[in-house]
């Protein structure tokens, strides 16, 4: 089982495509968790539960070089999602960007 967390601001405007991405992995047989948290959050949620991957927003994707040194000793690969996959809402490329990435880490 993957864990997929997406991030942005507050968590919402992932949440839609984080819907789509859960039914695109569902129709495929992908066994996946896939989430949304705000940013802020991104810590916390990790001292909770394992995360495979972190896929960031286009909104806050300024932030991937800082979460990538907060984050080191995790080993936990920090990407931002890709901006017009994010903007048609394309669960389908962003959950094959996610299980590219957790597979290539």
């Amino acid at each position: 089982m993957n864990t997929i967390m997406l991030a942005c601001n507050a968590g919402m405007s992932t949440s839609l495509l984080v819907t789509k991405m859960q039914k695109t992995a569902e129709e495929k047989g992908i066994q996946a968790n896939i989430f949304a948290k705000p940013v802020n959050e991104i810590e916390l949620t990790l001292q909770e539960r394992k995360v495979d991957v972190i896929l960031l927003g286009p909104q806050v994707k300024y932030m991937k070089k800082q979460l990538d040194t907060k984050l080191a000793d995790k080993n936990i690969p920090v990407e931002a999602i890709d901006m017009m996959h994010y903007g048609m809402m394309n669960g389908e490329k962003v959950l094959e960007q996610a299980l590219q990435i957790i597979a290539g880490k």
